[in-house]
């Protein structure tokens, strides 16, 4: 695999990494370019209350929904915690863990924004970027955009926009839950990413891919 920590450099201000959103801006593609998935590459990470992180990369078959391969990584992390900069909190623990992947996934998904970002930026859309791969975003809150909310039924949403803008949608996976809310990264578009995201949700709210994430990233922080 390429260097992908040299893609830019991650010891930076928080004025800087701004810039750094800003240039790579141009770059996000919003279409969808993921042809055959096969493997869904789930990424998240937890923190502790000293800036200790933990990240764990679930892979797992698509749509079938079996687990391929799994990796951890912890280590300490500078970068203050800033909703908009989340990519320079969590990127280089996650590239960290993405090296040590055997399986080669079609798509990566992210516990955060993609371009449902001020600066269209979020950690789905920076990352896959950085990766060159298909990516979306998929979070709990919300972070930039005006919306309603949807339809108390599995499969409704609401568009998440800024003005005129569509930036992603705030989505119902199941009845009677708060809906999450899912952006492209880059690579894909609003429709794909939310089929992807529905074919990988089951009895809960969040996709089980994430949560499986999750849950071990967590576990390691104990």
């Amino acid at each position: 695999m390429k260097d992908l920590f040299r893609f830019h450099s991650w010891r930076v201000t928080p004025d800087k990494a701004i810039n750094i959103q800003n240039e790579l801006r141009q770059f996000v593609i919003i279409k969808d370019c993921t042809r055959v998935t096969r493997y869904v590459a789930a990424c998240d990470v937890s923190f502790d209350r000293n800036d200790k992180a933990s990240a764990c990369i679930a892979i797992f078959s698509y749509p079938t929904l079996e687990l391929i391969e799994e990796k951890t990584v912890s280590m300490k992390v500078s970068f203050p915690y800033i909703p908009t900069l989340l990519t320079f909190r969590e990127g280089p623990i996650l590239l960290r863990c993405i090296k040590r992947l055997k399986t080669n996934p079609d798509l990566f998904l992210f516990d955060g924004q993609g371009i449902a970002h001020p600066r269209r930026m979020g950690l789905a859309a920076h990352m896959g970027i950085i990766l060159d791969k298909p990516s979306i975003g998929c979070a709990k809150t919300n972070l930039f955009g005006n919306y309603e909310m949807p339809e108390n039924k599995k499969g409704a949403y609401c568009l998440l926009k800024d003005k005129d803008e569509i930036l992603g949608a705030v989505l119902r996976t199941r009845k009677d839950v708060k809906p999450v809310f899912v952006s492209p990264g880059h690579k894909t578009n609003l429709n794909k990413s939310i089929e992807i995201i529905m074919n990988l949700t089951d009895r809960f709210r969040i996709p089980q891919p994430l949560r499986y994430a999750h849950k071990k990233s967590k576990e390691l922080l104990k």
